[in-house]
């Protein structure tokens, strides 16, 4: 019927009510998807091969002290992410559009680190999953890279991309969970020491800290949940509670899985068992999945990882190519976005084709690069907090307590990485 047609006021009433109904109910199950991947992506980023690897090698030198690093990195976690996901969504707008409204031209600034520490994120990203379906399947650990990213890249030039990555993230997200969980009651780790050591460590490590921390919340993973949340339409001052319980849900479901991989492991380590990290072909955390579990342990621990893989390079070069829009605004979404995304995997399978690091050095070392980075992008978002609130974010009161929260995540984070500079490229030959 066309709108200039007249109809009884009764009749108006029993049609569109029942239209309207549907047409909310319809939008709810369309918003969906992109809130559950937003919640997936942020989480699946932050636990991803380079992640695995670094809890490994870092829970092998020092034992149970490691879960103090855990614990900061998840308190360091919740500092950023509440600030961000809550800045970026009440702004509608993607991370560099909003610094550059604060601060002009630091979102380009912003851009161009977020996309190198990318790009090193996801070289790693695929040199894991090369090591997972090596353990997996026994191919070489080169092709199995170069799959990876082809199959990472068939999911972005699949017409309904968005719903695809969705998918795929949420479900090797639940098995990845289900199958580390498997591992860490199989391999009967002290949790009562490392419930004791979460809070009062016997060794203290900076290093770690902050590679775990870069591992987990550094680089693009910063805005992987937010930017990927954007798209559910859901933003603005009056969506705030519905992005603060998305985001405290991606929050929780990384702080279960980094603790779990961490008890897993240490389980193998406190039984005695020395894992080699002296070498840089060295697969920690594929020994420690054998220890456990045999071949079958090799073969799970292939599929967790490769699993952390593909969903990182999906992560990373989404997020990665959503700040290049900062420099074309053509890029900002539909397929200009999704070819940009193939775009930045073909750049990083062609670096990989010919990079000489082993790639569980490189997946150490990418964690510390970013973390290296993370208190940059943190620091332009705690000024717009501070100073630029009520002009770049439309007058919204934001929290104090969550500026304060997030200013000494700022502060810790440059402590961390002024300090771990030397020991972080150390990991790759380079300095002291």
């Amino acid at each position: 019927m066309e709108m200039g047609t007249a109809m009884p006021d009764a009749q108006h009433t029993t049609e569109s009510e029942p239209d309207a109904a549907a047409k909310a109910k319809a939008f709810a199950k369309s918003r969906r998807g992109p809130i559950l991947g937003a919640i997936f992506l942020m989480a699946t980023s932050a636990i991803g091969p380079g992640f695995i690897t670094q809890t490994a090698t870092f829970t092998a030198s020092l034992g149970a002290a490691f879960a103090f690093a855990i614990l900061i990195s998840v308190l360091i976690d919740f500092a950023v992410q509440m600030n961000i996901w809550r800045m970026i969504t009440v702004s509608g707008k993607r991370a560099g559009d909003l610094a550059n409204d604060a601060v002009p031209y630091s979102g380009h600034v912003l851009a161009v680190l977020i996309v190198i520490g990318g790009l090193a994120f996801n070289i790693g990203n695929i040199a894991g999953g090369g090591l997972g379906l090596n353990a997996l399947l026994g191919i070489d650990p080169k092709l199995g890279g170069l799959l990876t990213g082809l199959l990472a890249i068939g999911i972005f030039l699949f017409k309904k991309a968005g719903r695809a990555v969705d998918i795929v993230v949420m479900v090797l997200g639940v098995a990845m969970i289900l199958m580390t969980v498997f591992v860490a009651i199989a391999s009967q780790p002290p949790v009562g020491d490392a419930l004791r050591q979460t809070f009062l460590p016997d060794t203290l490590n900076f290093a770690s800290i902050t590679t775990i921390v870069g591992g987990t919340v550094g680089g693009y993973i910063t805005y992987a949940g937010a930017h990927r949340y954007l798209e559910s339409g859901l933003v603005g001052p009056d969506h705030v509670k519905g992005v603060h319980r998305a985001s405290m849900q991606g929050i929780l479901v990384t702080g279960i899985m980094r603790y779990v991989l961490f008890l897993a492991i240490l389980g193998v380590v406190a039984s005695g068992v020395a894992l080699d990290i002296s070498g840089q072909a060295a697969n920690p955390a594929a020994q420690a999945f054998g220890v456990v579990l045999g071949d079958a342990g090799i073969r799970i621990f292939g599929f967790i990882f490769w699993a952390a893989a593909i969903t990182s390079v999906i992560g990373a070069a989404y997020t990665s190519a959503t700040f290049l829009s900062v420099f074309a605004k053509r890029l900002a979404g539909g397929w200009p976005l999704q070819l940009a995304t193939v775009a930045f995997i073909l750049v990083s399978l062609a670096v990989y084709a010919f990079i000489g690091t082993a790639p569980a050095a490189l997946l150490v070392f990418v964690g510390g690069f970013n973390g290296l980075i993370l208190p940059i992008g943190l620091a332009i978002f705690m000024y717009i907090g501070w100073f630029r609130q009520h002009d770049v974010l439309g007058g919204y009161r934001y929290p104090r307590w969550l500026l304060i929260v997030g200013t000494l995540a700022t502060l810790l984070s440059l402590y961390m990485g002024a300090v771990s500079i030397g020991p972080i490229f150390a990991l790759l030959g380079v300095g002291a």
